[in-house]
């Protein structure tokens, strides 16, 4: 059966996929959750393979067997091109009439406002920024790591403390608790077992990322080279949002400015107070606010904005989430 006036909504980050059936009305039929997408490790189909699985499950919930419109935010599409593609692959499921694919930042900048209007920082594995404006408008970065000028996010703090432990171990930098904080995580005794152990993989690639948060905790506890890679974290968050809002001629205007994912939402006082300072100074007048919404609402609302839904639609499917 068709719901010939319904959303489908993903959300699909790296580590987990959302799904949810949403009528023209605002009411959540069904959700359903799966694993993560990632196109680039397994290919496009074996991703699309792996997100029908997740739809199947909420479209047998809900009873239903195709959607007026699907609305995708898919983590690792960064470049239009790789959201054509995408929209293509999803398209040829026949989940819905019409299908749009976006990066999945745009979910988490959908999320946190009433209407399609502002700036959002995402700060998880990788760090990215997305805006929009209600006239269709948007900014973007192709948020591909160090390649598109990117720094910062989960992984890449990781290896820049690590990077800092190592040259103070062995001599060719200034000391820092992380050489200690960092390998005891592990139960290892120096910097060099830890360097060692990542890079024979006898502690597991994605385990990289429990670093981030004893960086974390090593700058709350004082060590100035911790510290340092905080604020300059902070610095990157703000930058990228002040540049997102210029190009949007939103400077002069309040505007939200969200913050969401791990690293963002986990609240850390120091890297909270530095993004809220900078932005004082650099963009008086945005609104900084973490999401902390699950980003599959957005992905519901940028598909009730599509197929013309009302307010109190979107007001619905809010306090669903």
């Amino acid at each position: 059966m068709g719901l010939t006036d319904g959303v489908l909504a993903i959300d699909a980050g790296n580590s987990k996929t959302d799904v949810a059936v949403v009528t023209v009305d605002g009411d959540v039929l069904a959700t359903a959750r799966g694993g993560g997408f990632r196109p680039p490790a397994v290919g496009v189909a074996a991703a699309v393979d792996a997100l029908a699985e997740t739809v199947a499950e909420a479209y047998a919930e809900a009873g239903v067997t195709s959607v007026a419109h699907v609305s995708a935010c898919l983590a690792n599409a960064d470049l239009p091109v790789e959201e054509e593609q995408l929209a293509a692959a999803l398209h040829a499921r026949a989940w819905g009439t019409t299908v749009e694919v976006r990066n999945d930042t745009f979910a988490i900048l959908r999320a946190g406002v009433a209407e399609p209007e502002g700036v959002a920082v995402v700060c998880g594995a990788g760090i990215n920024c997305v805006g929009m404006r209600p006239d269709g408008r948007t900014a973007r970065f192709p948020a591909l790591g160090r390649l598109s000028g990117d720094w910062g996010g989960g992984w890449g703090l990781a290896e820049e403390a690590v990077w800092h432990a190592a040259r103070a171990e062995d001599g060719r930098g200034g000391p820092t608790e992380l050489a200690r904080t960092l390998p005891a995580h592990f139960g290892l005794r120096s910097v060099y077992a830890l360097v060692e152990a990542l890079h024979l993989e006898h502690i597991a690639p994605a385990r990289r990322h429990e670093l981030t948060p004893v960086l974390f905790a090593t700058a709350a506890a004082g060590d100035p080279v911790a510290r340092s890679i905080v604020d300059r974290l902070a610095d990157e968050v703000v930058t990228m949002a002040v540049v997102a809002l210029s190009r949007l001629d939103l400077l002069g205007e309040e505007t939200p400015v969200l913050l969401g994912g791990g690293v963002l939402t986990a609240r850390h006082p120091q890297l909270e107070d530095g993004i809220t300072d900078l932005l004082a100074s650099r963009a008086p007048k945005a609104v900084p606010r973490v999401v902390e919404a699950r980003p599959v609402l957005g992905a519901a609302l940028l598909g009730l904005d599509r197929v013309g839904a009302g307010a109190e639609a979107r007001e619905r499917v809010r306090g669903h989430f």
